[in-house]
């Protein structure tokens, strides 16, 4: 099995880091990979903030719900979504930009931002650190705008960690998914597939939680119900629309 294929099987998400720097050279190297990412009609409309500071760092795990890993971290990037520069490049030709007042031009900035935290964190592991998403940056957009100086027309998507995981961290057993037959189909949907696949995922979470003395976790289905009956994170809605953001379908 090649090596790309190696790091890609074998991800997982890293909590605990040694606290030894991320070396310069590499984070120059983790970034280039992640502008290698594909975006939408070339429009590169993503762009990355990070900070090494560790006051910073410490004020962003407070205001992401109090995630320790984030304060123990060494280098915290935020994915933004950035049509600030591509409004400026229609102003030079005299063009308005409308993208971001549209659902599709919503959608084009996540998906995008979403494919380059993924590049970022395989890029990160193959130099031997470790990352974790952090979707809790949407927990406290305001703030976040505020600290970034970010203009109109970009918003905060979502976060990572980067820093050297300990020797635990990295034999810790890979976390279980819903089986393959479930997540996989051919041709067309299996809603059958796909429901069976959740029953039998909650014995397979059950059973490695248990052989794993993480018994206080709750079972994959109380644990949907605790973020999915209703939204978790608040003002979504609004402070897109004070960014310069409309979810709506073009006239």
């Amino acid at each position: 099995m090649n090596e790309i294929l190696q790091e890609l099987l074998n991800r997982k998400s890293i909590r605990n880091f040694t606290g030894e720097s991320v070396k310069d050279e590499d984070l120059k190297l983790i970034f280039e990979a992640a502008q290698r990412a594909p975006t939408s009609v070339n429009g590169q409309q993503v762009s990355i903030v990070y900070t090494k500071d560790k006051e910073k760092l410490k004020q962003i795990s407070e205001l992401c719900a109090g995630q320790e890993h984030i304060k123990n971290c060494e280098v915290f990037v935020m994915f933004v979504i950035d049509y600030n520069r591509t409004a400026y490049t229609l102003e030079k030709i005299n063009q308005k930009q409308m993208i971001q007042e549209s659902a599709e031009g919503i959608i084009v900035g996540s998906v995008d931002a979403g494919i380059m935290l993924s590049t970022l964190q395989t890029a990160a592991r193959s130099l031997g650190y470790g990352t974790t998403a952090i979707g809790a940056v949407r927990l406290s957009v305001e703030k976040f705008i505020e600290i970034l100086d970010l203009p109109k027309n970009t918003y905060p998507l979502v976060g990572s960690t980067i820093g050297v995981p300990t020797k635990e961290a990295l034999q810790a057993p890979l976390k279980p998914r819903i089986p393959f037959d479930s997540f996989v189909f051919e041709d067309k949907y299996d809603d059958k597939k796909a429901k069976d696949g959740v029953e039998a995922y909650e014995t397979i979470l059950s059973d490695f939680r248990k052989a794993n003395g993480m018994n206080y976790k709750t079972s994959y289905k109380e644990e949907m119900a605790r973020f999915y009956t209703k939204s978790y994170t608040r003002d979504i809605k609004k402070t897109f629309e004070h960014q310069g953001f409309i979810f709506k379908d073009s006239n």
